[in-house]
């Protein structure tokens, strides 16, 4: 299958306006499940445990896009080195390196100025040291302040190539409509690929190709500082939310994606759960957590190697049992 040839199974959220959120609302409610469907949701929520049955939940059972309504959450330092703004439901990430700063994702432009600018005002931060933005993928939640951060502050935007040219020359629309032309997408700067490592100053990235959301979604692998002791952490930047609008080739390609993912943060011994949707996670309940940690605490973003590897594996599962619900209808 060639990446072409995915790419045009996709929705293209870079042809809709800047503000559009990039999943698809949610679907009329499905029929039963069959009880072998039951069965392996059963299996995946047993594999998610205490940990990550909360997730399990969420993809298995009942996904939800992300809203322009998700509550806000307060800007905070969840390590010595990363800082979190958005909402519940979508989440960049600001990591201080010895070069500046490095931002994963933008959030769409409707969150500009009542989320962005003003988390990084709360955290003492300058918009104008960030140097480097990492997309995990080309949908305009997650590119669509980007421009803004190249006008005002010469910020370079990474991307894969396959999913620059995702945004820039979208596929046609449903039913044979013709793309809509693209609005407010970044200038086309730096290409990531996988296995090469993105460095600024004292900060590196490992990006991971996970193809299925879009066909140049990318994961991210990073160390990040907890009290001075380096923990690694990793952000799955295409994740499905709603698995609706996607195709059967991509869902089947997603599920490789996943396992790819999984294979690398285990060798990689990742034991930071962080999403730019996290609306599958404790988001706001760990950062009430951090805000009362004393010291000797744990910090609540660190789930573990092994929790990490559960979290993986509930997203696998849940992405088997949507393939397995399309094969039961």
């Amino acid at each position: 299958m060639s990446l072409s040839t995915l790419a045009r199974s996709f929705v293209v959220a870079a042809a809709l306006p800047i503000a559009a959120l990039a999943q698809a609302p949610a679907a009329a409610p499905p029929k039963p499940d069959s009880p072998e469907v039951q069965a392996m949701v059963e299996k995946t929520k047993k594999a998610g445990g205490t940990a990550f049955g909360q997730a399990a939940h969420f993809w298995c059972e009942a996904p939800r896009a992300n809203a322009a309504t998700d509550p806000a959450i307060p800007p905070t330092k969840i390590f010595d080195n990363v800082y979190a703004i958005g909402n519940e439901g979508t989440v960049v990430y600001v990591v201080q390196t010895s070069a500046g700063l490095l931002m994963f994702d933008s959030l769409g432009t409707a969150f500009l100025n009542n989320q962005l600018l003003p988390g990084f005002q709360a955290l003492g931060l300058n918009p104008a040291d960030v140097k480097m933005i990492l997309l995990g993928h080309g949908h305009a939640d997650h590119f669509g302040n980007s421009p803004y951060f190249q006008e005002h502050y010469g910020t370079k935007v990474y991307l894969s190539s396959v999913d620059w040219d995702f945004m820039e020359h979208p596929p046609a629309g449903r039913n044979g409509q013709p793309p809509a032309p693209p609005q407010g997408l970044p200038k086309h700067d730096q290409i990531v690929t996988e296995g090469q490592p993105i460095v600024l100053g004292d900060f590196k990235v490992m990006p991971v190709s996970i193809p299925g959301h879009t066909p140049g979604a990318l994961g991210y692998i990073f160390p990040v500082k907890d009290n001075g002791k380096t923990r690694m952490a990793a952000l799955y930047g295409g994740t499905i939310l709603t698995p609706g609008p996607i195709s059967d080739e991509g869902l089947a390609t997603y599920l490789k994606s996943v396992e790819h993912f999984r294979a690398e943060t285990k060798k990689a011994g990742v034991e930071v759960a962080l999403q730019n949707h996290p609306l599958m996670l404790p988001l706001r309940a760990n950062i009430e957590k951090l805000q009362a940690r004393k010291k000797g605490d744990p910090n609540p973003f660190v789930v573990g190697k092994a929790n990490y590897q559960k979290f993986m594996d509930v997203l696998y599962g849940c992405s088997e049992v949507n393939i397995a619900r399309r094969k039961s209808t």
